[in-house]
């Protein structure tokens, strides 16, 4: 048996699978014709289970394994993104309005730790993963009590070893004639998240493409639109999102799957989990080579970025020139109402006249501000506008993400390869 491991005639188990109609024992003869000593007490004792469950589980671990490293990679070209714009103040939004200013690098940080939280839910799950092992036909292990003449402690031994073997730390102690299908549930539940975190990001890079502030990598011959030459679509990040919006849904699978399961098994479970699993690992594995590449070309665009902060900045510095008026003897009311005057007036000239705001030159022409006519210059300095943005960058990267990429070290200089 073992010098015919890896001498499989797939051809003769698709033959007997036809006739059979159950994949495990085509295998079994088809194994057995190999072996023809062993035929008879190939599969003793065992079920179909104890073949797929178990390997069900060694390719979820080596897939997780695959996955892990790819995202610590995308983290890290987002990590240096991050420190490189960490001081690079822009216009922050909330309900896609403009807010106060944040940097582009802070921004960055609230995909990365979403993304962190990713990565450390990916190990939980494959650090948690147990091995199904030698149970039987419902999980009793009767069949090799039986084989072993009652002797339980033989049992155990080869159930530890076949564990071992298969590279795992503990299996399951309780199982039916499958392993609990709620571990279907823990491991798409971590990727449907990843998707979740990567549809944020994407998204959020298309809308900065739309305010050209932003963009993802575009080749030199890429073409845009088949229709509009000058288009430069963000057609990287709206793949991710197309990608992420699938793996999101593949969580209902095993959510069903498991909730149907009847008493110690029924059968209906396998062909779907043959889609959902693997459809899941090779969506994530798309994103994460496509979201790679897109962390390692962004392009930031500061002019367009200061142009819209000096849109929106006088009305935001409007506080600190009323706390400068009165630190200069003015009056706090006389002061907020002078300035409520002349911002509805600049309003004006912005939504219909369409013109930019003039805020500031009003301020500048009005007497009545002339204690801090030449501070008006430090009031509207941008950076002075982001607070801790830079401090938190660099506790956060320090603290948080640096700590979780070390043991991903090795493999952090390995391009990605955009899927097309």
């Amino acid at each position: 048996m073992k010098s015919n491991l890896d001498n499989i005639d797939f051809k003769m188990a698709a033959e007997e699978e036809k006739q059979l109609l159950h994949d495990v024992m085509a295998h079994v003869h088809t194994f057995g014709h190999c072996c023809p000593k062993a035929a008879g007490i190939i599969h003793l004792g065992a079920t179909s289970c104890y073949v797929g469950d178990n390997t069900d589980l060694i390719i979820l671990r080596n897939a997780l394994d695959l996955l892990l490293p790819k995202l610590a990679r995308v983290i890290s070209r987002l990590a240096d993104f991050a420190k490189e714009r960490a001081n690079l103040p822009t216009l922050g939004f909330t309900h896609f309005q403009p807010a106060q200013l944040t940097t582009v690098g802070k921004r960055c940080c609230l995909w990365i730790q979403d993304l962190c939280m990713d990565l450390q839910n990916l190990k939980r799950v494959r650090d948690d993963l147990r091995f199904r092992g030698v149970k039987g036909t419902t999980g009793t292990q009767a069949s090799f009590l039986q084989l072993f003449e009652g002797d339980d402690q033989k049992v155990e031994q080869l159930d530890k070893m076949v564990t071992e073997k298969a590279g795992f730390k503990r299996a399951f102690i309780i199982t039916g004639q499958t392993y609990t299908r709620k571990v279907d549930i823990e491991v798409l539940s971590v990727l449907a998240s990843l998707g979740a975190s990567v549809h944020k990001m994407c998204t959020d890079i298309r809308l900065l493409a739309h305010l050209k502030e932003m963009e993802e990598p575009f080749e030199k011959q890429q073409i845009g639109s088949s229709a509009m030459p000058y288009k430069r679509n963000p057609m990287r990040s709206e793949r991710c999102c197309s990608l992420a919006r699938h793996l999101m849904t593949l969580i209902m699978d095993p959510l069903q799957t498991a909730s149907v399961q009847w008493f110690e098994r029924t059968l209906d479970d396998s062909a779907n989990r043959r889609i959902c699993l693997a459809e899941a690992f090779l969506t994530a594995d798309t994103i994460l080579n496509t979201l790679q590449n897109i962390s390692e070309g962004l392009v930031v665009y500061p002019k367009v970025i200061e142009r819209r902060i000096q849109q929106e900045l006088p009305f935001m510095a409007t506080e600190n020139i009323i706390m400068a008026m009165v630190k200069a003897g003015g009056n706090r009311q006389e002061c907020h109402e002078k300035i409520r005057v002349l911002s509805q007036q600049a309003a004006t000239v912005v939504k219909q006249e369409g013109g930019d705001n003039d805020l500031i030159e009003r301020i500048q022409a009005d007497s009545y501000f002339s204690p801090i006519h030449s501070q008006l210059d430090h009031l509207l300095d941008p950076s002075s506008f982001t607070g801790r943005a830079s401090q938190q960058i660099q506790r956060f990267l320090e603290e948080e993400v640096y700590p979780l990429l070390k043991p991903y070290e090795n493999v952090m200089k390995v391009k990605a390869e955009l899927c097309l």
